[in-house]
């Protein structure tokens, strides 16, 4: 589980995490607390994930981008129909959610805080880092112009990302602000972005 997460969570911090609808009432301190309890106790279905992400990594297209801004509710709804399902919406349920949904939900709110906050400080760094990758592409010779669309799509996500990420609700960060280190802990994420 650590694993499924943490790829998700790489490709998150890597492409800055889109912002997501805000959705009803704010972040509690109790419903971050138990997110992050769910993430720890769902390391116990790591070998269910595992299989779980071999049978979905042969389907859809692989460069694809997914929508960071819901990847939490996205991964809910793929894992419909796996025995993985049944057994994280046990662990779901025991931790006060009430549906596999409603904690897809709070973690895509949760990751969103999470991701501005990261970002505060970064801000301008990042977009010179964006800019000069998005000049190594286009000046690469060993990318085809096919190759180079893909990796311009992924910066125009990634960009897109930078400029949203700060419409994450101000109560939704402070919410998740205490729980910063328990969050990387629990996902196996560095401090390092």
């Amino acid at each position: 589980m650590k694993r499924a997460f943490s790829l998700c969570l790489a490709l998150a911090f890597t492409l800055f995490f889109t912002a997501s609808p805000v959705a009803a009432g704010s972040l509690t301190d109790g419903k971050v607390r138990a997110f992050i309890n769910t993430l720890q106790e769902a390391e116990t279905l790591e070998g269910d994930f595992d299989q779980l992400n071999e049978e979905l990594s042969g389907s859809g297209n692989p460069s694809e981008m997914p929508d960071f801004s819901s990847i939490f509710s996205d991964s809910v709804n793929k894992m419909r129909g796996h025995e993985a399902y049944d057994r994280m919406e046990d662990i779901v349920e025991d931790n006060g959610f009430d549906s596999m949904e409603d904690w897809g939900a709070t973690g895509d709110r949760v990751f969103q805080a999470w991701m501005a906050i990261e970002m505060e400080n970064q801000h301008p760094e990042m977009v010179r880092e964006m800019a000069g990758a998005m000049d190594e592409i286009n000046n690469n010779p060993n990318l085809t112009e096919v190759q180079k669309e893909q990796m311009r799509a992924m910066m125009g996500n990634a960009t897109s990302a930078l400029e949203n990420a700060s419409k994450a609700p101000e109560a939704d960060k402070q919410a998740v602000r205490p729980h910063m280190e328990a969050l990387r802990s629990a996902t196996g994420s560095g401090e390092d972005y």
